[in-house]
C-alpha cells in the first residue's frame, strides 16, 4: 500500500509542482496587492488636487459625460483621503456599428476634487509594465492568463483542478511522512548540518508536516475560489441549504423585457441605505457594481478604502433588479445557513484577511513555503529519476557471462522508471 501511495505522491507532485510554484509566489505577493500597487504607481493612486472630494456618483457622471464611449460598471462611493477614486469601465455600444467601442483600458483613476482622469490601464493585461504589474500577477495567480475558450475559463478550471489534486496529495503526503510510530520525531526534524540532499528532503517532508493544516486550508479554499459554482456549491448543498443570489444562481434573474429602463445609481444607493438599516448593517454603502449582462446592481457595504474587507468574513453585499428595483438577494457575513457561512469564509481564509494584517503576513509566508515545497519536491524526484536511470544503464551494460555446460545467462531486464 505504501508503495502505491509513494507513486501517487510522486506523480501528483510532478504534475502540479510548476502550477503550485507560480501560485505560491504570486499568492505571497498579492496578499499586499493594494499596498504594492500604490507604491509602484503613485500617480495612479495619489490625487493631484487638494480640496473637498466629490461623491463617487458625481465623479462617475462626469467621467461618462466626458467620454461617451465608456460606461462605469464599478465605483467606490467615496474616495480615500488624498487618493484617486478608481473605477472599472466597459465600452458602450457604438450606434453606428452596433459593436462595442474599442478601448485599451478598463480602469480609470479619477481626481476626486475635479473629476478629471489621472490615469488609465487595462486591469489584468498581459504586461509587465509597472502600471500593469500587480494586476498582471493577481490574474496570473488564478488564471495563468490562459484564454476563455468556448465560454470556459480554461485557467480558472485548470487551477481549480490543480487545487483538488493538491488537496488529495496533501492527505497522501501526511500518511507518507510518518512511516512508523517510533520514527515520528524524524518527520519534524531538519538536518541543517548535513546540507545537500538530506536538507532538501527535510525541507520537503518536515516543512510540509509543520504547516500541513495551513496547506490543506489553502488547497481547499483554492478549489472553492475557482470552482465554487460547478463543484463546491453542489457538494455543500448536499449537507446544507444554500441561499441563492444573482452571483451564484443566475436563474433567479428576470429576463430583460423590451422597453426596460435602468434605475439610476442614485436610486440604487437610496434602496441600499434603506435596506442596510432594515438588516442592521452598521457600515454605509461603500461601492456600487452594475452588471449589464445580469441586468442587476450590487452594492457592497463598507467603510471607505475597505473594499476587500480587512478582517473577519468580509463585507455585506445586496443585489437589486436594475429595472424594477426588486431585491434579488444578499450576502451578510455571519448570517444564513451553515452552508452560506462555509462559502462566506472561503475568500477570507484563502487571502488571510480573516485575521487581518497578521493573517496576510501568514498567508504570504505560506505562499513562499508552497513554492519551496514544490521546488524541493521536483529536486528530489529528479535525483531519484537520475539514480534509477544510472542503475538501469549499469544493468544493461553489465557483461554477459557463460558457464561451460550451461545455457547462456539472460541479460537483466530494463528497469522502467517509476
Amino acid at each position: 500500500m505504501r508503495h502505491q501511495l509513494v507513486r501517487l505522491h510522486r506523480w501528483f507532485g510532478v504534475a502540479t509542482a510548476l502550477f503550485l510554484f507560480v501560485a505560491g509566489l504570486t499568492g505571497a505577493i498579492i496578499a499586499w496587492d493594494h499596498e504594492l500597487d500604490a507604491a509602484l504607481n503613485p500617480s495612479f493612486f495619489k490625487a493631484r488636487t487638494a480640496g473637498p472630494a466629490l461623491s463617487g456618483l458625481e465623479l462617475a457622471r462626469r467621467v461618462e459625460a466626458a467620454d461617451a464611449r465608456i460606461q462605469v460598471t464599478y465605483l467606490p462611493l467615496t474616495a480615500e483621503s488624498g487618493h484617486t477614486l478608481q473605477m472599472m469601465v466597459l465600452p458602450r455600444t457604438n450606434p453606428a456599428t452596433r459593436e462595442p467601442y474599442s478601448l485599451d483600458f478598463n480602469q480609470v483613476a479619477v481626481d476626486p476634487a475635479t473629476g478629471e482622469i489621472q490615469g488609465r490601464r487595462e486591469w489584468g493585461a498581459f504586461s509587465l509594465a509597472r502600471i500593469n504589474l500587480i494586476p498582471f500577477i493577481y490574474k496570473l495567480h488564478y488564471t495563468l492568463h490562459l484564454p476563455v475558450t468556448g465560454g470556459i475559463d480554461v485557467g480558472v478550471w485548470l487551477m481549480g483542478i490543480v487545487g483538488m489534486v493538491w488537496l488529495l496529495d496533501s492527505v497522501i503526503a501526511l500518511c507518507l511522512s510518518f512511516p512508523s510510530v517510533k520514527a515520528w520525531r524524524k518527520s519534524f526534524a531538519f538536518r541543517f548540518g548535513r546540507g545537500g540532499h538530506a536538507l532538501t528532503f527535510d525541507l520537503h517532508r518536515s516543512g510540509g508536516v509543520w504547516i500541513w493544516g495551513l496547506l490543506t486550508i489553502v488547497a481547499m479554499t483554492s478549489v472553492s475560489m475557482n470552482l465554487a459554482a460547478p463543484v463546491v456549491r453542489p457538494i455543500v448543498s448536499l449537507f446544507s441549504t444554500l441561499t441563492p443570489n444573482p452571483v451564484n444562481n443566475p436563474e433567479i434573474l428576470r429576463a430583460p423585457q423590451p422597453g426596460d429602463g435602468v434605475l439610476s445609481r442614485e436610486q440604487v444607493v437610496q434602496l441600499a441605505e434603506e435596506a442596510g438599516k432594515t438588516q442592521n448593517i452598521k457600515m454605509p454603502p461603500g461601492g456600487l457594481y452594475y452588471a449589464e449582462f445580469m441586468h442587476a446592481y450590487g452594492v457592497g457595504f463598507y467603510e471607505t478604502g475597505n473594499d476587500h474587507g480587512e478582517i473577519g468574513l468580509g463585507n455585506p453585499w445586496m443585489y437589486w433588479d436594475a429595472a424594477t428595483g426588486k431585491l434579488l438577494g444578499m450576502q451578510i457575513p455571519g448570517k444564513g445557513t451553515a452552508g452560506d457561512i462555509f462559502m462566506q469564509v472561503q475568500f477570507p481564509l484563502h487571502s488571510g484577511r480573516i485575521l487581518g494584517v497578521g493573517g496576510r503576513i501568514l498567508i504570504s509566508a505560506v505562499g513562499i513555503a508552497v513554492a519551496v515545497l514544490s521546488a524541493t519536491g521536483l529536486l528530489i524526484w529528479l535525483k531519484k529519476l537520475n539514480a534509477r536511470r544510472r542503475s538501469a544503464q549499469k544493468t544493461q551494460s553489465a557483461p554477459v557471462t557463460r558457464d561451460a555446460g550451461r545455457t547462456p545467462a539472460r541479460p537483466h531486464r530494463e528497469i522502467a522508471p517509476e
